[in-house]
């Protein structure tokens, strides 16, 4: 059991932290926001005025107004609405690729760091041949041969961007694995994967939660880019990339198709990067010094 002294001293540390975080205005501006777009993602249904997919032609391309919030599409389709189911979508799409490619770049990089030796040289060897290629061009490969699921669109942004955090975890388990408390830890007869777990990866989170929001707005991007190219979720499932690829044809006659969902891409994206920053400050000894 932990005792009051260990449980008081974490419950300072992560007053400390919060303390720091409200000082960057931006930081919680961006946190505000990103809860109010969840809360909107989760209460699509409530929220949605219209069915996302219902077409009505006789209403094409009418203008933002009382009836239809965001205007109407080249079938008839309700922007508002699709925006609103399309938050569930994007925002979902990023969380989950980033847990994915934080999973693998967190694993990689901590073993590839600690053992070092023949199995960091060919960790290391992979992970710059998954660097060597362009993301979006490995993307599309990958993609090509796979369903056009959403679970795979998620898979597959998530197993491409994984090698920045793997690099980056590997130099920070390189700097401990010698420190006193791991010597102590592997004198004391800790296994290696208990030393890992136990005492290594707690003493890196602070950089990777930073980067776990980079992750997460970069997945956005990467899922708005290929369904605007028309390869990522499919029809009838909006999400604001496929409702942006809707609006591309008609930028002069009925820029409000592309201007509400390329704004809500603009300040998600906008305020993960606020919160990590916030969070960088809040967490690097240095900064709060």
């Amino acid at each position: 059991m932990r005792d009051n002294g260990e449980s008081k001293g974490g419950a300072d540390y992560r007053q400390m932290i919060w303390k720091q975080f409200r000082h960057h205005k931006l930081a919680v501006s961006g946190l505000i926001l990103l809860a109010l777009l969840y809360l909107v993602a989760a209460l699509a249904p409530l929220i949605a005025t219209h069915d996302y997919a219902s077409v009505d032609p006789a209403n094409r391309f009418l203008p933002p107004g009382r009836e239809h919030l965001f205007g109407t599409d080249r079938l008839g389709r309700d922007v508002f609405s699709r925006v609103v189911w399309g938050a569930r979508i994007s925002l979902s799409v990023g969380f989950v690729a980033a847990a994915v490619a934080v999973t693998l770049g967190t694993v990689i990089g901590a073993v590839s760091g600690y053992f070092g030796g023949m199995v960091d040289h060919a960790l290391q060897r992979f992970t710059e041949l998954v660097m060597s290629f362009p993301t979006m061009f490995l993307l599309l490969t990958i993609i090509a041969v796979m369903q056009r699921s959403i679970f795979n669109i998620m898979l597959v942004i998530g197993i491409t961007s994984w090698p920045g955090l793997a690099r980056l975890v590997r130099g920070e388990v390189l700097a401990l694995r010698k420190q006193d408390f791991v010597e102590a830890a592997r004198a004391a007869g800790a296994s290696d994967w208990r030393i890992i777990l136990r005492h290594v990866l707690p003493n890196i989170m602070a950089p990777v939660i930073v980067n776990v929001t980079l992750r997460i707005a970069g997945a956005i991007l990467a899922e708005s880019s290929l369904s605007f190219l028309g390869i990522g979720i499919q029809e009838p499932f909006p999400s604001w990339g496929s409702v942006l690829n809707a609006g591309r044809n008609h930028l002069r006659s009925a820029p409000w198709i592309t201007l509400f969902p390329g704004l809500c891409i603009f300040v998600t994206v906008l305020a993960f990067n606020y919160i990590g920053d916030g969070l960088r400050d809040a967490l690097d000894p240095k900064l709060r010094a």
